[in-house]
């Protein structure tokens, strides 16, 4: 019974492991952006795509990877897509142009999108109601909101001593242990469905009207936004996500059955999760940059100033469960955004000759606070009520929503950001080559607009949970209840 109880929790383990990679892999370059268009000579402009490839397919892909984990099998689906991960993180440190690399981030998109819902969809089964799975969840959520900051400490640390190329190879090996260990410890979670039949079409339709909106969204502050080019990226994405609803409401056998957002919560989760991940995605990306580029920080100082986030999130997500048994997650996703949303408002106020301690630190506590006990809750919340056999479903409108709300946060706030710092730049009315202190300067206010915009998205999604989401009653097994799905 001991060893039965020791490899239950081992399986934890794995999942969460795989997940931290996973989302590591989302802001893991950030840190090293600098050194990659060094080495690339990449224009300024094309470095979002080294992460919004990544997020893009990821978020695009999302939806198909939790139905087929539903339909063929969850440990079939999460070990393929960590195989697709591993090499796909190889070939990555392998690349030899920046085109190369941002095309295979985009394959570690894809491969991410097989195995988180996977993983997610595990954890659900495998967890009984009550304490265990609360806890299970827990310790999921922790590890979805701590890795995209620890992605950053660990960046620096690698791209300073051991060269921008290994923030890839590391996943290498993690991949093959991970594999390994899902194969000898995971049950194999055959389809609980009574056919295998995927929906390609709808398949086909939704990644492609997803993928399209976000690449308008980025191309849009260089073509314009009323160009005909972005109209008609914009366009066709709406064509094409119009009939995926057409073509979801009469198949036999749907990619995204509709009934299922029937559950309240499920439905307002989701949307709460994506403007959540609009702003909270600015933070990595923006003081990255401003760090090193502007605070002339080095790869491995940039990465300890983010050192304090995740402390701060295991602070918060160490309370937070207490928290949701005394008074469910409604209240707590009604505030933590806007704790997240002074984080970000601090934060719009860097300074060109700034420093750590006034312009970051403040903004990081916050941040860090707000995240644990969002992720922890947001998590709760969009899988209550979900049966065992679309766990899978679940969970990949949940990272779905995660991904897309990134992806299209970055592609709107660094166009912002972009338009800001050339109008500052314009409104000098130089005669000369702008110095390098006109050129930070300009580069700072884009990033205080992009930071107001990122907390108007956080005070937005706090709005959505005092609306969208049903009330919970206080007592323990009433929350209980709500932070299960059936098995």
């Amino acid at each position: 019974m001991k060893d039965k109880a020791k490899n239950h929790w081992l399986i934890l383990v794995i999942l969460a492991l795989a997940q931290f990679m996973v989302v590591l892999d989302t802001s893991i370059v950030n840190v090293a952006l600098p050194a990659i268009q060094k080495a690339f000579h990449m224009p300024v402009s094309s470095l979002q795509w080294l992460v919004t490839a990544y997020t893009l397919a990821f978020g695009g892909f999302l939806l198909l990877g939790g139905r087929a984990a539903d339909l063929y099998g969850r440990r079939k689906l999460f070990m393929i897509g960590t195989a697709i991960f591993g090499v796909a993180s190889l070939l990555d440190g392998l690349a030899q142009t920046g085109g190369m690399l941002i095309a295979l981030r985009a394959a570690q998109g894809l491969a991410a999108a097989l195995m988180s819902p996977a993983a997610l969809s595990i954890v659900l089964v495998t967890y009984r109601e009550g304490h265990e799975r609360n806890t299970a969840l827990s310790v999921w959520g922790s590890v979805a909101a701590g890795g995209a900051a620890a992605g950053v400490l660990l960046g620096g640390i690698i791209t300073e001593y051991l060269g921008w190329r290994w923030n890839f190879f590391i996943n290498v090996p993690v991949a093959a242990a991970v594999i390994f260990a899902t194969w000898r410890l995971v049950p194999a979670h055959e389809s609980e469905e009574t056919h295998n039949q995927l929906d390609l079409p709808g398949a086909i339709s939704i990644t492609g009207a997803l993928m399209l909106l976000v690449y308008g969204l980025v191309e849009a502050p260089s073509h314009g936004w009323t160009s005909h080019t972005s109209l008609g990226y914009f366009i066709v994405s709406l064509l094409l996500f119009a009939y995926f609803v057409m073509n979801e409401q009469r198949v036999q056998n749907p990619l995204v059955p509709f009934k299922i957002f029937r559950i309240r919560n499920v439905t307002a989760a989701n949307l709460i999760q994506m403007p959540i991940m609009a702003g909270m995605f600015s933070t990595f990306f923006f003081v990255s940059l401003y760090a090193q580029r502007v605070l002339g920080y080095s790869p491995v100082k940039t990465g300890l100033c983010f050192l304090v986030i995740p402390v701060a999130i295991a602070v918060s997500a160490t309370n937070v469960p207490r928290l949701v048994k005394k008074i469910g997650f409604k209240p707590i996703l009604m505030v933590a955004p806007l704790v997240t949303a002074s984080a970000l408002f601090y934060l719009s106020h860097i300074r060109v000759g700034g420093n750590f301690a006034h312009d970051l630190l403040p903004g990081f506590v916050l941040m860090g606070l707000g995240m644990g006990a969002t992720f922890i809750s947001i998590t709760i919340a969009a899988t209550s009520g979900v049966s065992g056999k679309e766990s899978g479903l679940a969970s990949g409108l949940l990272n779905t929503a995660q991904q897309i709300g990134g992806a299209v946060g970055l592609a709107v706030l660094t166009g912002i950001a972009s338009s800001v710092a050339a109008n500052y730049l314009t409104h000098l009315n130089l005669l000369r080559q702008p110095s390098n202190l006109e050129l930070l300067t300009a580069q700072v206010h884009g990033f205080h607009a992009a930071f107001y915009l990122a907390t108007g998205f956080m005070i937005t999604a706090s709005v959505l949970a005092a609306v969208l989401l049903k009330q919970q009653k206080v007592s323990e097994t009433d929350v209980k209840s709500a932070m299960t799905s059936a098995g």
